[in-house]
């Protein structure tokens, strides 16, 4: 007899609480011809539950014969109070059913997990140069409880361990858990041996379970939290098609961009994608105020299929003002037959064929020649828009005439036929820009600047736009992100998004152009360009002239051991001397902290010990120490934190020193070297969140953000500058936010006075986290946490609601940094 369903049971939990059992479980499964339904049997009785439908991409791959729904994926779940004798999952089309799972009463005994307390253990990673176990996982129970966590050792002897308790909204999204129980996650941290063997103890209030800890849970290579957090079948179906194709090479190597990017983009781009119906309708729309806008494109030797696509691609535009200006520097005739047999009846294209190649600048302001609209966009010869780009950008000009308008844009895979590598980018982004030219295209600008600046320039060819850029916007600061998909970049074997190494002469001319802008703004700085594979990429470093005093504010208590990590390294790793440090002792117990602190300022004239008496508040006690500094700048620095690379002040310091900035924050580091701060987006979970978190401190993050100084809405504070007047200006940290929000609301009142918050990506320490303070592990803790997040929200809606203008509205900020599907 021919099967006509197919199926698969891929998880199956039967949980025992009390008189109760909880009944989970997950597959998929799928008629050859018809739709289906999923009922539970209990005792051979149909039973009420929970059914979920859930995409299954992987099955649609392996199964292309059939043409099948994506949501052939299941999750079932129910709650039962009798006696399980019997379980049957029955799938049911129209005319047939069939059972695709069934249990026994002994089966059931088999499989029913009577435990009390439910755990993972994630993942555990040692540090042999630091003799410290990194253990990582969550528990949770049916009464929420708040557990205790002891870690034994082979002798049955409880060793020192820290205990960070995390939220797990990774669990809820993946409706493992309810948002009540998000609070489950767990890290420890304790000190282990080459040769020791180690017990997890979960004490609940009244159970507990003891679980061995596996070497066998390597070590996970930075993104795999990353990834474990994003999956689910959709990606998973993706990067298995991406590994066939292109082998585990480029498998690893594109992994390395983070889960982002193994989405399955060109699904969301049709999915986002205007219809022709919206199209017919924008025709006939009459905007009050509608500027020609002029595109510019030199062409050379254009392949006649890119040529035809990138000129149809401005013809059908639902906006009609328009006209497109070629310049042709081609050896052959080949360009300028087509357009003349093809387009000579449309008076919006201009064509002029040139004496010879004048060069990519050369040509371009050959065509800008021909220029007689109001706006002016920068075109390739090979790429092509979306129909309704122009018009998109026209309506943006409504309200406010802005002098920039610049899109989102992705790349076309010419091989393949594919949309590929979305850059959804942010607002305006000073220090990401002078980073790399993340604007590129499309972008759009006002025709009185650029008859104020000129053209292109001949001795910036190959980032000819990158440096006209720079001179637009030494021009202005009225200028809109329009956050849509509107330009299409095409990879083919000569292009420089298919084959980087192709003109290395374009990132020199871009270092370049980086140098000149300074140099006409008035910046002393120097600038590096990345090595591979961050080509196109750069580091500036500005200089800091009189080298003036950094005041350096460390509150601490107790943990002798750990304040004196971080000073040591201030002492003999930093290599700017002009600092002073004052140290604020908060309540400390321990005999040998201030023998220590007699020591510092017996050794070092430029270490000050100043006593904060009232109880615990990060607020109150970093104001107070600012009473005691002498600098121009202060350095805010957490006492469990690691000076890495030497010039780490010095950099902060230089970019602090810019008018427009008013706070900067570090890079910093696990102690597994993953990533814990590279930025903070506002949003996340109700309040705020850091963006490349737990990824390799080597890895790019998103279009390369974790590695180039940007601009922020906050930062941390657990590293961070700030000019002392800006931090007047705004009063200080905010008293009200005692443990949680402080360095936010800082950072977010220095943004209300327009000045920047930049991170610093070659500013490099370790961060050891929260050893002084303990963590928000006690009922009493969580209940503050929240009520200083009320408070935040309270204060900060606008932007809350708004969105961070940092972060592309793209991403789904309530699935995860960079998430988009």
């Amino acid at each position: 007899m021919k099967k006509e369903f197919h199926s698969s049971i891929d998880g199956l939990r039967l949980r025992k609480q009390k008189d109760r059992t909880l009944i989970q479980i997950n597959g998929w499964c799928f008629h050859e011809k018809e739709k289906i339904n999923v009922e539970l049997y209990i005792n051979d009785k149909k039973t009420e539950c929970e059914a979920l439908s859930i995409a299954r991409y992987d099955v649609m791959g392996n199964y292309p014969r059939f043409s099948i729904d994506p949501h052939v994926g299941f999750m079932v779940k129910a709650v039962v109070t009798e006696y399980l004798k019997k379980i049957e999952l029955v799938a049911s089309a129209e005319n047939t059913e069939e059972t695709i799972l069934k249990l026994s009463e002994h089966d059931i005994r088999r499989f029913i997990d009577n435990e009390v307390i439910e755990y993972s253990i994630d993942n555990y990673t040692e540090i042999d140069d630091e003799q410290k176990g990194v253990l990582v996982g969550w528990a949770l129970d049916e009464c929420n409880s708040n557990f205790e966590y002891e870690i034994k050792n082979e002798l049955d002897q409880i060793i020192p361990s820290n205990v960070r308790i995390e939220s797990r909204r990774d669990l809820v999204q993946l409706k493992m858990i309810d948002s009540s129980q998000s609070m489950c996650g767990f890290r420890i941290t304790f000190p282990v041996t080459k040769e020791g063997k180690y017990t997890l103890i979960i004490k609940g209030k009244t159970s507990a379970r003891e679980l061995p800890i596996s070497r066998e849970q390597k070590k996970n290579q930075g993104l795999l939290k990353a990834y474990l957090r994003a999956i689910n079948p959709k990606r998973v179906a993706n990067a298995w098609k991406y590994l066939r194709n292109n082998g585990i090479r480029d498998f690893m190597k594109r992994v390395s961009l983070g889960p982002t990017l193994l989405d399955p983009y060109p699904i969301w781009f049709e999915q986002q994608r205007i219809s022709l119906q919206e199209l017919e309708a924008q025709k006939k729309i009459q905007f009050t105020y509608a500027p020609k806008i002029s595109l510019i494109v030199a062409t050379y030797n254009t392949k006649e299929s890119y040529l035809r696509e990138m000129i149809e691609s401005v013809v059908n535009q639902s906006y009609s003002n328009w006209e497109l200006c070629i310049a042709d520097g081609s050896t052959n005739d080949k360009v300028e037959n087509y357009i003349k047999s093809h387009y000579l009846s449309d008076e919006r294209i201009k064509f002029k064929r040139l004496d010879k190649n004048y060069g990519i600048s050369g040509n371009m302001n050959a065509a800008l020649e021909m220029v007689t609209g109001e706006y002016l966009g920068l075109y390739d010869h090979d790429d092509f828009l979306e129909y309704n780009a122009l018009f998109e950008v026209v309506k943006s000009l409504q309200v406010t005439k802005y002098d920039v308008v610049y899109t989102d844009e992705d790349k076309f895979d010419d091989s393949k036929g594919q949309f590929a590598d979305p850059n959804f980018k942010p607002d305006f982004n000073i220090d990401l820009f002078r980073s790399h030219n993340y604007i590129t295209h499309f972008f759009v600008v006002n025709m009185d600047i650029v008859k104020v600046i000129g053209g292109m320039k001949k001795e910036y060819d190959g980032a000819q736009d990158y440096d006209f850029m720079f001179r637009v916007f030494e021009q202005t600061n009225n200028i809109y992100h329009l956050p849509k998909m509107l330009y299409h970049w095409r990879m083919h074997s000569l292009s420089t998004a298919m084959n980087p190494e192709s003109k290395m002469y374009c990132y020199d001319a871009g270092k370049n152009a980086i140098l000149d802008h300074y140099k006409r703004i008035g910046i002393e700085a120097s600038v590096k360009m990345l090595p591979k594979p961050y080509y196109g990429c750069y580091e500036t470093t500005y200089m800091t002239p009189g080298n003036p005093l950094v005041s350096i504010i460390i509150p601490n208590m107790d943990h002798k051991d750990v304040l004196k990590t971080c000073i040591d390294s201030l002492f003999e790793v930093n290599t700017y001397r002009n600092i002073e440090i004052i140290v604020v002792e908060n309540n400390s117990k321990k005999e040998e902290t201030f023998e220590y602190y007699h020591e510092l300022e017996t050794e070092h004239a430029n270490v000050k010990i100043v006593y904060w008496k009232n109880e615990f508040n990060y607020s109150e006690i970093n104001n107070f120490g600012v009473q005691f500094a002498q600098g121009d700048y202060l350095l805010f620095l957490n006492n469990d934190t690691e000076m890495i690379r030497p010039d780490s002040i010095q950099n902060m310091l230089g970019v602090c020193m810019r008018k427009e900035v008013g706070a900067v924050g570090a890079k910093l580091l696990y102690e597994d070297r993953t990533i814990q701060h590279a930025g903070v987006v506002i949003g996340f979970s109700g309040y705020a969140g850091h963006i490349n978190n737990g990824i390799d401190e080597d890895q790019p993050g998103y279009m390369m953000r974790a590695q180039l100084n940007c601009d922020y809405s906050a930062v941390t504070a657990a590293c961070m500058m700030v000019k002392k007047s800006v931090f007047n200006e705004v009063d200080g940290f905010d008293p009200q936010f005692k443990v949680a929000c402080n360095d936010v609301d800082l950072c977010l009142k220095i943004r209300e006075k327009g000045y920047l918050v930049v991170y610093d990506a070659f500013s490099i320490w370790f961060h050891y986290e929260s050893k002084s303070r303990g963590y928000e592990d006690s009922e009493e803790k969580i209940e503050r946490f929240n009520n200083e997040v009320a408070k935040f929200q309270k204060k900060w809606n606008k932007i809350l609601v708004e969105g961070d203008p940092y972060y592309n509205p793209n991403f789904k900020i309530e699935l995860g940094p960079f998430i988009y599907l």
